[in-house]
Parts: C-alpha cells; structure tokens; sequence
C-alpha cells in the first residue's frame, strides 16, 4: 500500500527501461517510494530532465538508474525526484 497517495496517485505502472545503450548509466538512492505509481511519478519527472534518455527504478531497493545523454547535475536530479514528492538520498 501506498503512504504518499498525494504525489503518486498510486497508478500501476512499470519502470521505465527504454534507457539507450550508448548512454551514461548513473545509479542514485530515492527514499520513500513504495509502489508501482511512485516508480512512475520519479520516472515521468526525471525524464524531463534535459539529457535523459531513459530510467529504471526498484521501488523494493529506492535504486533509480538514470541513462542520459550527458553527465546530469545532481541538483538537476534532486529537484525532479522532489517534485514528484520523493527525496534523492545522499
């Protein structure tokens, strides 16, 4: 079951594992998601992020594996991650 309703809605949902193979892979900790419609609220924000071109997320681990482009600013994460209602660790 979900605790944070408000931000994810709780759809069901898959990780996103459309990440390019020629990418820079960059593994990050996201604490407090808990179902498959926190995995998509992280994944739909941090897409949207310039230079993303793909991510993939372990609800059970908070694991995110962002594929991208570019090397990505951190803050650049951490603010996506936090709008979805979530917080980056580390």
């Amino acid at each position: 079951m979900c605790t944070n309703e408000s931000s994810c809605g709780c759809a069901p949902a898959a990780a996103d594992a459309a990440a390019s193979a020629t990418g820079t892979r960059t593994l990050y900790t996201v604490a407090g998601m808990t179902c498959g419609g926190c995995a998509a609220s992280v994944s739909r924000k941090l897409r949207a992020v310039a230079g993303v071109a793909g991510v993939e997320v372990d609800v059970a681990s908070g694991a995110v594996t962002v594929t991208s482009d570019t090397t990505l600013e951190t803050a650049d994460v951490r603010s996506a991650v936090e709008q979805a209602g979530y917080r980056l660790v580390g």
